[in-house]
């Protein structure tokens, strides 16, 4: 009889007798498993189920859950029982649980390239580790706490950090059951694993399961459970390749305002795009009504007390269209910053092509792009000859027929977000680059990138391949279709805007007083209460800057943690701050 087989039987011999069951069979003389087991695991205590005797205090054990976290009761075999204790409280889990058999586990010939999977070992870490989580919008433990259980026998964190910088790249927690609850089964488990959504390096997820296998392997453990909601078709994806199988048993959670997706059905809301839908969400914490009006554009009224206000996703009636318009033209931004003595770059506008050839001498480099359009279109960095020039005017042209050309000023593309006078949020932005595997193509790395970048923003975020791209991959020296040196990175377009492939990494703490003081000053004089500034800096902490856009409509979903969505309520209904 398969193992398989024994669970099943197991489980029909158990019906009436406990609450789940656990998975394989018991040998006559195994340990009894502690009664009521739970472990904390700082977002939430993991409650395993199958450890109660009794349905009634299984669900007074979940309903003593504290504000702020999210308990699980897990390995729950009759949930339509424990349900019956709490209707108006708890709620089935959509949720499936999956099952690695360690015995059949087979190790990769394959390692990591570029990162390092191992335990949390610093502070610094419990740090990164709690940004990954905030980054995935996922309850994170507390640093303390982490830090605290850093050597438990029970709970580990485990975290996946570049082998150059150092950067935490993602990270899962592990729960032995033996050391939980003296498990006869032996058995572990998997839990929040997240991958930072600017990562860069493929196969970080499957690293960290892989590894959390292998770490319980060598403690002898005979099985790796997890939890996965049924609609994460990526992640179900992975788990099935390295060989996890469904097991029948359930989870059971309380009906809290975090797992409110979960239980409440499809709300309108769920049609909106991400910049739209923090939005819309934060409103709807605070009891303000929502009604969608243009899903596909973003377009939503929120009401509360008597007022109403029509947004698009963060530009709101409390934009004019003076406001909008000074944004919208990129020279005027320029001129308007100039007049008001904020450092921008030279500019000018390309009327004909031998001024733009003069333009191009005096700087050495310059950026060409359409005086109107946002989300990066048309826009080419670093032009340096007259042929790159001709063809980047042609492509800024595509997107409008004023064109201009700026002086290329070599740095770290900074985004700042000004709410109602106040710096909310900052991020430095990095342009989309490939590490390469030494056995795939350049556009091959390309795609895979992209399709990451797809998966980790909601559809937000690809790399084009077109024409400014393949002109900045033959200025590094190489062809699309060549194959990428194992371990050597290529930056394959100059742009670092989020819908063109680049990254977003929050720097809001580390920002200079003096580009504080640039960006509320930027807001001023455009007269504008939301606006996302474009800064080109040498470093956020240093004082140096230019600036070279200011966007009417910044994607505040870019970045979460920072409390971007509330300060935007806040300003729409000062009423509700606090709610």
């Amino acid at each position: 009889m398969s193992r398989e087989e024994n669970y099943r039987e197991r489980l029909a011999r158990q019906r009436g007798r406990s609450v789940a069951g656990p998975a394989v069979r018991q040998s006559p003389d195994a340990e009894k498993p502690s009664p009521n087991a739970i472990v904390d695991l700082g977002w939430g205590r993991l409650i395993f189920a199958h450890t109660f005797s009794e349905y009634r205090k299984l669900a007074d054990a979940l309903l003593a859950e504290l504000p702020g976290k999210r308990d699980i009761a897990f390995y729950v075999h009759d949930p339509h029982v424990l349900l019956a204790m709490a209707p108006h409280n708890l709620f089935l889990d959509p949720s499936h649980t999956y099952r690695l058999w360690l015995d059949r586990y087979k190790v990769s010939p394959l390692r990591p390239r570029g990162f390092t999977v191992r335990l949390l070992n610093s502070r610094e870490d419990a740090e990164a580790i709690q940004r990954v989580y905030l980054a995935r919008q996922m309850i994170p433990p507390p640093i303390d706490f982490m830090w605290r259980h850093r050597a438990s026998r029970t709970v580990q964190f485990f975290v996946a950090s570049d082998n150059h910088t150092g950067e935490v790249l993602g990270a899962a927690t592990g729960v032995d059951h033996v050391e939980a609850f003296s498990d006869p089964e032996k058995g572990s488990s998997l839990w929040a694993l997240a991958v930072d959504p600017q990562a860069r390096h493929p196969g970080i997820g499957q690293a960290l399961v892989r590894h959390m296998a292998e770490f319980f392997i060598t403690r002898g453990r005979s099985y790796l459970d997890l939890s996965v909601i049924h609609s994460n078709r990526e992640a179900i994806r992975l788990y099935e390749r390295l060989k996890f199988q469904r097991i029948n048993t359930f989870t059971v959670k309380n009906k809290n305002s975090f797992n409110e997706p979960l239980f409440i059905g499809a709300l309108p809301q769920e049609k909106l795009n991400p910049y739209a839908k923090i939005i819309v969400r934060e409103a709807q914490r605070r009891g303000i009504s929502a009604e969608v009006l243009d899903a596909e554009a973003g377009f939503f009224e929120l009401s509360f007390g008597g007022r109403s206000v029509t947004c698009r996703e963060s530009l709101s009636e409390l934009t004019t269209s003076i406001a909008m318009s000074r944004c919208d033209d990129k020279a005027v931004t320029h001129r308007i910053l100039e007049r008001a003595k904020l450092r921008v770059p030279g500019q000018m506008v390309c009327r004909e092509q031998a001024d733009a050839e003069r333009f191009l001498e005096e700087f050495g480099s310059v950026v060409v792009k359409p005086a109107r359009g946002e989300q990066g279109a048309g826009i080419s960095v670093d032009v340096r000859d007259r042929e790159s020039l001709r063809h980047a005017v042609d492509e800024a042209k595509k997107h409008c027929e004023t064109v201009l050309l700026e002086e290329f000023v070599q740095g770290t593309d900074l985004r700042i977000i000004v709410i109602n006078g106040e710096v909310v949020a900052a991020a430095t932005r990095r342009p989309p680059r490939i590490q390469g595997t030494g056995r795939t193509s350049i556009r091959e790395l390309i795609e895979k990138q992209s399709r990451r970048r797809q998966a980790a923003t909601g559809g937000e975020s690809s790399i084009p391949i077109d024409r400014e791209t393949e002109r900045c991959v033959q200025e590094a020296g190489y062809s699309m279709d060549q194959v990428l040196p194992y371990g050597d990175y290529l930056t394959v377009r100059k742009t670092a805007n989020l819908h063109t492939g680049g990254t977003i990494h929050d720097v809001t703490s580390k920002l200079h007083p003096t580009l504080v003081n640039a960006a509320v000053k930027t807001a001023q004089a455009l007269d504008i209460p939301v606006t996302g500034l474009d800064f080109i800096v040498p470093d956020p902490t240093a004082e140096e800057y230019v600036i070279i856009e200011a966007n009417e409509r910044p994607g505040l979903a870019n970045h979460e943690p920072q409390p971007t969505a509330e300060r935007f309520v806040d300003l729409l209904f000062p009423n509700t701050v606090g709610a």
